[in-house]
């Protein structure tokens, strides 16, 4: 396989799948952290390895070293292997997934930003979701008509902070997710509720689906639920480890254990509390978004800005949020109708938000 990101919490996994069923790993991707990209290229003994920058490159251990996002697609088109894993975070895992596809490439896709700036320009029928709440929706579905799809939340590190102390959170301990560990910019976007809002649109994406919504589940045990159209509705549980829905990412059909099974008396009782925006500023426009997800762009590009400025002190953990609020309200008119504008709304709006 062709692994985007190795060196993050997605790659890591994925690399522990691909030892256990003897997967060839033909190619490596990372970012800065060229340490632990030595290690790897050690153990996996890929032909390629791709990183950041050029001066990062001097100190790869490989022969075949590529760099930049420019490098990246050159050792997807360069690779044999028909199997991408796309496991980058933020905007840049676009052109990857683009590339991907065109080659005609299977992609398993743990970048949600490509759904969500460019979902309705891309064949989501050729792409397999690693993400525990899409891997949850996929595993329910068996045939019966579906009147709608719900994911789960953990509700990120503030979900029982005092709401008049929020403002006073650090990144520091905004990275303190009581759940999962996960890399900085998922678990920036767990704290605000950001994360939800993308795979509530990746669902809308993946499984043709208008009607979707998230509700919180503390302990992270349920994923997914599904409400038929008879009435019944069936859920998914799974004790958290992203190493289940890599591996059906990566072999289609698992019949060997990846993580224990749920005992239902050991967790005793599951606790379930609605998403509000006095807690969460960013739900307010959850509904418009879903009506114009078009907009995903906008959203994306003024968020990854916001991080940016919350890292710095520059805003609160509420003000980012109202951040990408203002920038979805301002670029209200936004309708990409091919790529290309996708990568141009992108600059505008980071433009934009850069002042």
């Amino acid at each position: 396989m062709i692994l985007l990101g190795s060196t993050g919490s997605i790659g890591v996994n994925a690399l522990k799948i691909a030892k256990k069923f003897s997967l060839h790993v033909e190619t490596l991707v990372a970012g800065t952290n060229i340490e632990l990209l030595n290690k790897q290229i050690e153990k996996y003994n890929p032909i390629y390895v791709c990183v950041a920058t050029k001066e990062l490159a001097l100190h790869v251990k490989h022969k075949n070293v590529f760099y930049g996002e420019s490098g990246i697609l050159e050792v997807i088109e360069l690779s044999k292997s028909d199997l991408v894993v796309n496991a980058l975070v933020g905007f840049i895992g676009l052109a990857p997934t683009i590339k991907t596809l065109e080659l005609g490439k299977k992609l398993a896709l743990a970048n949600k930003e490509s759904l969500v700036v460019a979902g309705h320009l891309l064949d989501c029928s050729k792409i397999t979701p690693i993400d525990s709440e899409h891997f949850g929706l996929w595993y329910l579905q068996n045939g019966r008509e579906i009147s709608k799809m719900t994911i789960m939340a953990s509700g990120g590190a503030f979900r029982d902070t005092p709401l008049n102390e929020l403002a006073l959170q650090t990144p520091v301990q905004a990275l303190k997710h009581p759940n999962w560990s996960m890399g900085k910019k998922i678990t920036i976007d767990s704290a605000t509720m950001t994360n939800k809002l993308f795979e509530l649109l990746e669902a809308k994406w993946l499984f043709n689906m208008n009607n979707v919504d998230a509700i919180m589940e503390t302990r992270s045990v349920m994923h997914a639920m599904i409400d038929f159209k008879d009435g019944s509705s069936t859920a998914q549980l799974a004790n958290a480890d992203m190493q289940l829905p890599i591996a059906y990412a990566l072999l289609e059909k698992v019949d060997t254990p990846i993580v224990e099974p749920i005992d239902l008396c050991k967790i005793g009782s599951l606790e379930f509390r609605e998403i509000t925006s006095d807690r969460y500023p960013i739900w307010d426009i959850k509904d418009s978004l879903l009506q114009n997800p078009h907009r995903g762009v906008v959203v994306n590009a003024a968020n990854e800005i916001a991080i940016d400025k919350f890292f710095k002190n520059e805003l609160n953990i509420l003000e980012l949020a109202e951040f990408t609020k203002k920038a979805y309200r301002h670029f209200e008119d936004v309708n990409p109708k091919s790529l290309n504008e996708i990568f141009e709304i992108d600059k505008e709006v980071r433009k934009y938000c850069s002042f």
